[in-house]
C-alpha cells in the first residue's frame, strides 16, 4: 500500500467542560499529536454555535504553535467573506512566522448561510466575495505593494511590510463536495478534502486528479508551488478496549456533537442537514469509525482503498468525549493503526 499521511481535525465543540479548560485540554491533545507524528492539526471556524469554541482560529493556532514543534497547523477553513483582506494578510503572515513556517492555509466561503447572515453577508454574494478576498490575500502575501480593484474591495499601493515565512505563501487547502468546486481545486492544485461516503469521495478524488493532471503545467496555478498535494477525507474516530465499549462511547459523544452541528440550522427550523450527520447516517457511511484498534485499522484500510485518498484527517475530540477518551483514541491510533500505512 502506498504511504498514507494522517492529520487531526477539530471543531473545539463545547462539551461539559468550562471553555478555558477545554482550550487547555486541546493543547495537551495537540502536544500528543505532535509527538505521535501526525502531519497537521486542522481547525474549523464557526460562529454563534456550540460547534465552534474557536471562532478566531488564528488565536488558538498561535497558542498551538507555542506548544508544538513539528506538527503543521492551519484553519480548515478561514471563512473568507467574513474577513477584511488586508487584516487577513497580516494575520496569515504572523501565524506562519510564529509557527516557524508550519501554516497550512485552508480557505472557503462558509457552509452555513446562517453564520454568514449573522455578519450581514448575503450567502448569494459569498462566492464573489470569496474570489476577491482570496485574490487580495495571495497578492498581498506575494508582492511588496498591494493594488487591487474589485466589486467589493479596493486597495491602492499599500505597502506589504510583513510576509509569510513560506514563499510565495503557505500551502492552500480547499474542502468541497460540489463538482464545479472539485474541478477548481484540481485545476489550481489545492490540497483537497472530501466529505461523505468513500464511494462518493472516490468520484471526487478521480475528478480532482483528472483536473490536476490536465492543468499541472498551467501558468498561474494558485497552489502550483505544492508539487504533491494531499487528497484527503475526514472521519470521526473512537478507539476502546472492545467494540461494545467503543460504540457506547461514540453514541454518547455523538448525541452532543449532533446537537452542536445542527444547532443553528434547527434554530431556523431547517432540518435539511439532519440526514448527513445523524447516528444512522454516520455509521452507515462510516463517517464515524469506532472499535478496537484492529477493527479501526481494517476499516481505515478499506476507506483508503475505496476513496482513493492519500490523506485521512481524524477527529478524536468531539461531542461529549472526555480529554482522557480523546487522548486514548489518538495514542492508540498512532501506535496501532498508523504504522500499517507506512511503506515497508
Amino acid at each position: 500500500m502506498d504511504q498514507v499521511n494522517f492529520g487531526v481535525f477539530d471543531w473545539i465543540d463545547r462539551g461539559s467542560e468550562p471553555v478555558h479548560r477545554l482550550y487547555e485540554e486541546r493543547l495537551r491533545l495537540l502536544e500528543a499529536a505532535d509527538e505521535a507524528g501526525f502531519f497537521c492539526y486542522h481547525l474549523a471556524e464557526h460562529h454563534a454555535t456550540a460547534l465552534g469554541m474557536a471562532p478566531s482560529p488564528a488565536l488558538f493556532l498561535a497558542a498551538a504553535a507555542q506548544h508544538t514543534r513539528h506538527i503543521r497547523l492551519g484553519p480548515l477553513v478561514y471563512l473568507l467573506p467574513l474577513y477584511d483582506p488586508l487584516r487577513l494578510i497580516e494575520e496569515v503572515a504572523m501565524l506562519d512566522q510564529l509557527s516557524g513556517g508550519r501554516l497550512e492555509l485552508g480557505v472557503g466561503r462558509g457552509v452555513s448561510p446562517y453564520e454568514l447572515r449573522n455578519f450581514g453577508i448575503d450567502p448569494e454574494n459569498s462566492r464573489a466575495m470569496f474570489d476577491e478576498v482570496l485574490a487580495v490575500l495571495l497578492a498581498g502575501l506575494s508582492q511588496e505593494r498591494l493594488n487591487f480593484s474589485g466589486a467589493h474591495y479596493h486597495y491602492a499601493d499599500v505597502p506589504m511590510e510583513l510576509h509569510a515565512l513560506q514563499q510565495p505563501y503557505p500551502p492552500l487547502w480547499y474542502p468541497t463536495h460540489t463538482p464545479s468546486s472539485i474541478e477548481y481545486a484540481g485545476r489550481h492544485g489545492f490540497n483537497f478534502v472530501g466529505l461523505g461516503p468513500a464511494t462518493a469521495v472516490r468520484e471526487h478524488t478521480d475528478a480532482y486528479r483528472r483536473a490536476w493532471q490536465a492543468h499541472q503545467h498551467d501558468a498561474g496555478r494558485l497552489n502550483g508551488h505544492v508539487k504533491a498535494p494531499k487528497i484527503g477525507i475526514l472521519r470521526l474516530v473512537v478507539i476502546a478496549e472492545n467494540d461494545a465499549a467503543a460504540e457506547a462511547t461514540a453514541r454518547a459523544a455523538h448525541q452532543v456533537w449532533y446537537r452542536s452541528i445542527t444547532q443553528l440550522w434547527h434554530a431556523h427550523g431547517d432540518h435539511s442537514i439532519d440526514g448527513l450527520f445523524n447516528w444512522e447516517s454516520s455509521v452507515a457511511t462510516k463517517s464515524l469509525l469506532y472499535g478496537t484498534p484492529e477493527r479501526v485499522r481494517a476499516e481505515m484500510q478499506q476507506l483508503v482503498e475505496a476513496s482513493g485518498c492519500n490523506y485521512v484527517i481524524c477527529s478524536f475530540a468531539w461531542g461529549a468525549l472526555s480529554a482522557q477518551q480523546s487522548l486514548r483514541s489518538l495514542r492508540s491510533f498512532a501506535t496501532e493503526v498508523m504504522p500499517a500505512f507506512r511503506p515497508a
